[in-house]
């Protein structure tokens, strides 16, 4: 994954919430672009949860991202991988 490649899915327009996959096999759940905070270099970003608890993730570290299917309830997470970030 690159940098880019996040910053695409989070500037999507309409935001779609996302599931973050990281090198050592945490899964970060994103639901709202209010909850992501950039370092000024781009490399690490801050991801908040409920309750104020909060990720730090090194970029270089995410080995997939996956976007959360339209269709499926706001209480179920029904993911679909991105093997490209052209989404329909």
């Amino acid at each position: 994954m690159t940098i880019e490649q996040v910053k695409q899915l989070y500037n999507s327009a309409p935001f779609k919430p996302f599931v973050i996959h990281l090198a050592d096999g945490r899964l970060i759940p994103y639901k709202q672009r209010e909850f992501m905070a950039t370092a000024p270099s781009g490399r690490k970003k801050v991801i908040y949860g409920p309750d104020d608890y909060f990720n730090i993730i090194d970029l270089l570290l995410v080995t997939s991202l996956e976007v959360k299917d339209g269709k499926t309830s706001k209480r179920r997470w029904t993911v679909k991988r991105v093997n490209s970030l052209v989404l329909n």
